[in-house]
């Protein structure tokens, strides 16, 4: 079955992002090829992606999307303008190489609100008619999210003068990577925060920031919780593979997510060294949520007999989440690849502790992924408030 959404019934309305003005994106040289004329596509901004462009005829237009290197997981991602000198209404067609569309294309005359795009598919090909006119339109497989809006939301954290900012250290091509820090001087247990690992899970981000939110909110709540607890959020581990729009690895060509076991990459290996730094000067990581995007809303966890302090905690906190939220099916599968290198692993196997990966889907709505943000970060915090024993069904 293909993975697109096949019907266009989506809320994108709510969406505000970050516009798409940077001028830093290497443009390849077939791309370049539909870069002139009347009409053109192109890739002159930051998570911009359009491998190769041919121009088929005046008004028509071939794009052909090719991944960093293989094998990889399938995630062909892509983002271009289109701008004419004058209205025009032209054809553009995508096809994958060696691989078939997962993202059905989203439209963004401001860069800030984004609608699903009418399409059809031919195949292993996207066909769309689009409007061409002076004013650009960007067309992307999901709601772009680049690295300055995660420096532009942190900003908006960090008024509170409590959540603290700072450079964790250099990625590959070095950029930064920053960390968030909310410290009570008085607690010596960790709530760890991870984000987008992989480039165009998007639907992950859109979850992890109302998730934080909610545990860094003025709340009655979120004040008993931060008294017990300190929160480390590292939201844009992978910052080269976002400028770059990589359908999943870092600048290396590197899937992130299997390095948790032997650390080969910096990106990795500054959280892991850090942590280790957090534990040696004798406090605790206690747990973790690590937040990705898939083609459904899923919750992968350790199996309760792994041998994890409070080995039920996972299981109690969704259990309640499902239970008071009546139109959301929770689906928790619980998994144990010690060889895999993914970071759900490396916390239960490196701290003895519960790991979550909290994956939305690609086609969740988008108001929907918000509310079960603010619902699951609130459960969480009264769940590890509770008194109750976890350990025991």
């Amino acid at each position: 079955m293909n993975k697109l959404l096949l019907t266009c019934s989506l809320l994108f309305s709510s969406v505000l992002l970050v516009s798409c003005t940077s001028n830093q994106a290497e443009q390849s040289k077939n791309a370049q090829a539909c870069s002139s004329g009347n009409v053109r596509l192109t890739i002159d901004f930051s998570t911009a992606r359009m491998d190769e462009c041919q121009r088929v005829s005046e008004n028509e237009y071939l794009i052909t999307l090719v991944p960093e290197n293989t094998p990889i997981n399938s995630s062909p991602w892509y983002a271009f303008k289109v701008q004419a000198d004058q209205v025009t209404d032209i054809t553009i067609t995508m096809k994958v190489r060696g691989d078939e569309h997962r993202y059905p294309p989203k439209i963004s005359h401001n860069g800030n609100t984004w609608q699903l795009q009418k399409y059809k598919l031919k195949g292993q090909r996207l066909v769309m008619n689009i409007t061409a006119s002076p004013k650009p339109v960007i067309i992307a497989a999901q709601e772009i999210i680049n690295n300055k809006y995660y420096v532009d939301w942190a900003d908006k954290l960090t008024n509170n003068k409590q959540v603290n900012r700072s450079v964790l250290g250099q990625s590959t091509q070095g950029r930064p990577i920053y960390k968030l820090e909310r410290k009570n001087d008085k607690a010596k247990e960790w709530l760890v925060i991870l984000g987008r690992q992989h480039p165009p899970e998007i639907t992950g981000a859109l979850a992890l920031f109302p998730f934080v939110e909610t545990l860094l909110s003025s709340s009655e709540l979120s004040k008993k919780y931060l008294e017990k607890y300190n929160v480390l959020v590292i939201p844009n581990i992978n910052p080269d593979g976002v400028h770059a729009g990589n359908w999943r690895n870092n600048a290396n060509g590197f899937d992130l997510n299997r390095d948790w076991k032997d650390f080969s990459q910096i990106e990795t290996r500054l959280i892991n060294n850090y942590l280790q730094e957090l534990v040696n000067k004798g406090d605790k990581i206690t747990f973790a949520v690590d937040f990705h995007s898939t083609v459904r809303d899923i919750f992968y966890s350790m199996p309760v007999d792994y041998g994890v302090e409070k080995p039920y905690f996972v299981r109690h906190w969704l259990a309640e989440l499902d239970r008071q939220m009546s139109n959301f099916d929770v689906e928790l599968k619980p998994g144990n690849n010690p060889d895999l290198g993914v970071s759900k692993q490396y916390f239960s196997d490196e701290f003895g502790v519960h790991a979550i990966t909290y994956e939305m889907g690609d086609n969740t709505d988008r108001t929907e992924i918000k509310r079960i943000a603010f619902k699951s970060a609130n459960l969480l915090m009264m769940t590890m408030l509770s008194d109750e024993d976890h350990d025991k069904e």
